[in-house]
């Protein structure tokens, strides 16, 4: 098979549950879609969130250049990444260069699967198995009462498990939070936290201490994550395990943390770690290591490659993508298991990506 044409389209999707969080609020997410038209005929698909307008505009344009390369190129995903590494060796494929790479990558394995009748995951080898999930929608930075009545929502969409993000003024702000999310979802609920890499190291140390007596699952991002000396500080005088990862850019990355022994969790972001190229072989990093390691948004694609991650966790839920997905994921008791179709199973409402277009 080879690549007929890559297609990019831009939409701006409202969130259904706005977005407060210590690095700025979300109020709808910018995507790209790219549509791999092969040849043959069938077609990959893939997409990628790009943060704002700003960088919505300069993904495409990566793209666009990308995807004039790829005319007449194999449908193979080591192909792909020898023709794109020619083009942007001397500029470097990291940062938003390697997010777009990493949409292409995903388009290309999508179409492979298809090609062979196959979903991902069993393309990748492995049996699509249900994955536990949590709720993250929602759960930002506001009133007391707000998080407590949105909490109690996230949990009756099917949840087990919600994350609320903290990083409020002081740290009796954040206990307070978390303080009223329990009363509001009870004792039979896991709560995960995430700072957003906010806290500076002296600062993240006082607040995790105090979060350490509430039976917290994890504490996300305390602090920016690549100082890993610090990292690996907080992580070995903390008893609440500490999760990293989403900022990996590239299986390098990821060695580096564990080497470092930078977290007692990780997690992979499928545009930053490569695609599923990248994650494939960053999963074989965690798996040596015996690290768990969960999900970054992305959850129709990353629940196929979770089930290919021996050492795997938890699937972040988002439903930023749903409302333009012919065919949106499904929960059901806290589980999502990924499509049994051909592919990834990410396809598009053209009818709503009409309605979004950008």
């Amino acid at each position: 098979m080879t690549i007929r044409e890559l297609v990019v389209r831009a939409v701006d999707v409202p969130l259904r549950r706005q977005l407060s969080t210590s690095g700025g609020a979300i109020m709808s997410v910018p995507l790209l879609l790219l549509d791999l038209h092969t040849t043959e005929g069938v077609t990959g698909h893939a997409y990628l969130f790009c943060f704002d307008a700003l960088g919505q505009r300069l993904l495409r344009d990566v793209l666009v250049e990308a995807g004039s390369l790829l005319n007449d190129v194999a449908l193979d995903a080591a192909a792909v990444e020898a023709q794109l590494d020619r083009r942007f060796r001397l500029v470097g494929a990291r940062g938003l260069i390697g997010m777009a790479l990493a949409g292409v990558d995903v388009a290309v394995w999508d179409a492979l699967s298809q090609a062979a009748g196959l979903s991902l995951a069993r393309y990748l080898g492995v049996e699509p198995v249900a994955v536990p999930a949590y709720n993250s929608n929602g759960l930002g930075l506001q009133g007391n009462r707000g998080v407590a009545l949105e909490a109690e929502e996230l949990v009756a969409e099917g949840f087990t498990t919600i994350k609320l993000r903290l990083g409020y003024a002081d740290v009796d702000r954040d206990l307070e939070a978390v303080e009223w999310v329990r009363k509001a979802v009870g004792p039979e609920v896991e709560i995960l936290v995430d700072y957003n890499q906010l806290l500076a190291p002296v600062e993240a140390r006082f607040r995790c201490s105090a979060l350490d007596r509430l039976g917290l699952g994890w504490i996300e991002e305390p602090i920016v994550h690549d100082d890993l000396a610090s990292c690996a500080q907080l992580t070995a005088t903390t008893n609440t395990p500490i999760q990293i990862g989403e900022n990996f850019m590239g299986p390098h990355a990821v060695r580096q943390a564990l080497d470092a022994h930078a977290s007692d969790l990780v997690m992979f972001d499928l545009q930053r770690i490569g695609g599923v190229s990248g994650w494939l072989a960053a999963a074989r990093l965690t798996a040596n290591a015996g690290i768990p390691t969960s999900s970054h948004l992305f959850p129709e694609v990353s629940v196929h490659l979770l089930c290919a991650t021996p050492t795997r966790d938890r699937l972040e839920f988002v439903d930023w993508a749903s409302p333009i997905l012919a065919d949106p994921l499904v929960v059901r008791d806290g589980l999502v298991a990924p499509r049994d179709v051909p592919g990834s199973g990410v396809s598009w409402d053209e009818a709503a990506v009409t309605r979004y277009l950008v």
